[in-house]
């Protein structure tokens, strides 16, 4: 069964941010052996981003590590807003919303740790995927029934857009 949610959490959301490690992916890293990070991103989810900044909702990455992959895919993804390289999301997210004129009433958050829980408590409308930790799923507006890097995007996205189309 599908995600649901109410108008109210989609009809004037202008920014929807998320984390990447455990929300855009299943949370591992993978080390080549020369040492190089990398990550696995889900092609679903990326389709997904692509229909939501498409209906007009602004999107950001906001990820405590920092690794070109992460820039490349949001490149890929054309995902203007990154910022790595911070562990006070819920200040990172506000700021960027400040700078972008947005209040935190029109603001979503997808995060899965405990460096997410003031992201998702700052913002309007918060999801956690199915495998997030106990301190994010407590913060989050809602659960995905998929796990990150297995469609928890993707999911968040459809429910957004199924609720933001005309009926």
């Amino acid at each position: 069964m599908p995600m649901q949610l109410s108008s109210i959490d989609t009809q004037n959301l202008r920014l929807m941010a998320f984390d990447v490690d455990g929300v855009m992916t299943d949370g591992r890293i993978y080390f080549s052996p020369e040492g190089e990070a990398i990550k696995v991103f889900n092609t679903l989810d990326g389709h997904g981003l692509k229909k939501l900044a498409a209906s007009g909702v602004t999107l950001a990455i906001i990820t405590g590590r920092n690794t070109p992959m992460v820039a490349k895919r949001a490149a890929d993804l054309g995902i203007a807003h990154v910022i790595q390289g911070r562990e006070d999301k819920g200040v990172a997210l506000a700021d960027l919303a400040q700078q972008l004129g947005i209040a935190a009433s029109e603001t979503g958050y997808a995060g899965d740790d405990e460096p997410d829980v003031s992201a998702l408590d700052w913002a309007q409308l918060s999801f956690a995927p199915a495998n997030a930790h106990d301190c994010a799923k407590a913060a989050a507006d809602h659960i995905t029934e998929r796990r990150g890097g297995e469609g928890a995007v993707r999911e968040i996205c459809d429910a957004i857009l199924a609720q933001r189309s005309p009926a």
